[in-house]
């Protein structure tokens, strides 16, 4: 199983990819682990630019599904509309698995299988720690419930 996982953030979607076989994990180098949207000029042209280019990435790495960690529509913590755009455009990407992780969904996840490893040994950027936690939420809920 390779997953992706996405934080989006303001205009920017950061990546992490993990696959898991065997029980064993395995944290993938990629290309590009962040892409970032300008709110300057044709803002059409940008988001197909970034789905055709997010879109292709997840080809090329042969990724099985994204998990998205699921922001607030409004509040103090509220995602931005670009934000929102983009996870749109992650989400009608033909032919990829898209799911959305509430906080609630990653919280239980954790209590119940916790990160087997401290996030500062990954070798990870600090950037991409919550991609990181949402990519391995997702696989530990399709291991232990396959049929959501």
């Amino acid at each position: 199983m390779r997953t992706c996982g996405v934080e989006i953030a303001g205009s920017e979607v950061l990546l992490c990819l993990l696959t898991k076989e065997d029980d064993v994990f395995d944290i993938r180098d990629v290309r590009q682990t962040r892409f970032t949207l300008n709110n300057v000029g044709q803002e059409t042209d940008q988001m197909r630019k970034f789905q055709f280019d997010f879109a292709k990435l997840m080809a090329d790495y042969q990724v099985d599904s994204v998990a998205i960690r699921q922001r607030a529509p409004k509040g103090k913590f509220a995602g931005s509309a670009t934000g929102f755009k983009m996870e749109a455009a992650i989400q009608l990407i033909e032919g990829l698995d898209v799911r959305l992780l509430s906080s609630t969904e990653v919280k239980e996840q954790l209590k119940r299988n916790p990160l087997p490893i401290d996030f500062e040994d990954t070798g990870l950027k600090k950037y991409q720690e919550n991609a990181f936690v949402s990519a391995y939420v997702y696989i530990m809920k399709k291991t232990y419930r396959p049929d959501e």
